[in-house]
């Protein structure tokens, strides 16, 4: 018997997790990598992909403010990495 949940899509509920979110951005990489999928689809994976790593991005800094205020000596001793600065980074 599958359960059904009651609520509409899109509430905080039916968010998935971050590290859903990683594991998509995974799957979309595979997925582009294959020599079997077509451009136009590589171009929606893509697009998908940014606005995936814009939600991850935005979570990412909430977590952070939210250790900020629970534990600011915490928060100094967690850099943000060179590695993150450049996923993240859409100027040039």
């Amino acid at each position: 018997m599958a359960s059904h949940s009651l609520k509409p899509s899109g509430t905080p509920s039916c968010t998935p997790s971050i590290e859903e979110l990683i594991s998509r951005l995974e799957e979309i990489t595979r997925n582009i990598e294959n020599p079997d999928t077509g451009l136009e689809s590589s171009i929606g994976l893509y697009e998908e992909g940014l606005s995936i790593a814009e939600t991850c991005k935005n979570r990412l800094q909430e977590a952070r403010k939210k250790i900020e205020v629970i534990n600011p000596e915490l928060a100094k001793t967690v850099p943000e990495t060179p590695r993150i600065k450049d996923l993240f980074d859409t100027e040039s």
